[in-house]
């Protein structure tokens, strides 16, 4: 691949000023590598707004496509990331993360790196770390209405705040329980320190392949979350008895509407989501520093000078 034929999609929060002052110097670097930066139709016009004199930008799904892409290069938080993720959905290119939010989980560098970050994505110098995502469909008798994917999370949810939905949870095409709850968390290992996180779920190492189950405000004594396997099918039907309709969302960006006898039907998917990651790094590592745990007196586990993978062998 030549470099005038390098195609970069640069995703930023252009509604908050430091992710839209980053994402203008992210372009003005990749240009003056001889790069010609892509950007979304949502983002194009604040970008020319804010920066006249910004240089030629390509317009992604008119003059680049997504499987054109080489890199997505996110300015922004998690949120930000889920729509960058979105936008490269069904190509090859993964996703790197700056992150400018407050939590940034699925990030790969902060604020102070982007100068390291941006030289490091021209020089083709990081790895890609594929993370299991979830297909959803929804049914109505047997047909599929909807149709979608999450890489965090999918949810149903009781679409009025007062009424209760009723549910019965399906696992392996098998009957687990029935129970009122305001919804149900259906999580990837990576959505595991998200919305499921918040509920009450555990969290899950990104290495492990599984689907997480946790019922939000369940009225039962069996409504524990669940750590299922990766290829066992979590289906989740609206009784005809609920008070209300529900409401599924996708990664908080997708939604569909559910009315009573509507079956929400997840599984993995086939398409795994790809980040880019600057260097190997432990996720205990990103779990303490994400939420600032505690680990002082911490001595490890073998003697003082001991290598992490002697460490890590003991």
């Amino acid at each position: 691949m030549t470099d005038d034929a390098r195609h970069i999609l640069v995703v930023a929060h252009t509604g908050r000023a430091d992710s839209l002052e980053a994402g203008i110097e992210v372009c003005r670097k990749l240009i003056a590598a001889g790069l010609t930066p892509v950007v979304s139709d949502d983002e194009l016009a604040d970008l020319r707004e804010a920066a006249p004199d910004l240089g030629p930008l390509a317009l992604l799904g008119r003059e680049v496509t997504a499987t054109e892409l080489e890199l997505v290069i996110v300015l922004g938080g998690d949120g930000t990331i889920l729509r960058a993720a979105e936008l490269a959905r069904g190509c090859e290119a993964p996703v790197l993360g700056v992150n400018l939010g407050h939590v940034g989980f699925l990030a790969e560098a902060e604020r102070e790196d982007l100068d390291e970050t941006v030289q490091r994505a021209l020089a083709r110098d990081y790895i890609v770390e594929e993370r299991m995502a979830l297909s959803v469909r929804v049914k109505r008798g047997s047909e599929v209405v909807y149709e979608t994917w999450a890489l965090n999370e999918a949810t149903v949810e009781k679409a009025s705040r007062e009424r209760s939905l009723e549910v019965v949870i399906e696992i392996d095409a098998r009957p687990l329980s029935t129970f009122g709850c305001d919804g149900v968390v259906v999580s990837t290992p990576t959505g595991s320190t998200a919305y499921a996180f918040s509920a009450g779920g555990p969290v899950v190492w990104p290495s492990v392949e599984a689907i997480l189950l946790v019922p939000l405000s369940a009225h039962a004594l069996f409504a524990r979350p669940l750590v299922v396997g990766p290829e066992s099918p979590v289906a989740i039907e609206l009784l005809d008895r609920s008070q209300g309709s529900g409401v599924l969302w996708c990664d908080g960006r997708r939604t569909f509407d559910l009315p009573p006898g509507a079956r929400v039907v997840v599984r993995r998917s086939p398409q795994p989501v790809r980040l880019a990651r600057l260097a190997p790094r432990p996720f205990v590592d990103r779990l303490v520093g994400k939420f600032a745990l505690p680990v002082d007196g911490w001595r490890g586990p073998a003697s003082e000078g001991a290598s992490a993978e002697e460490r890590g062998r003991e």
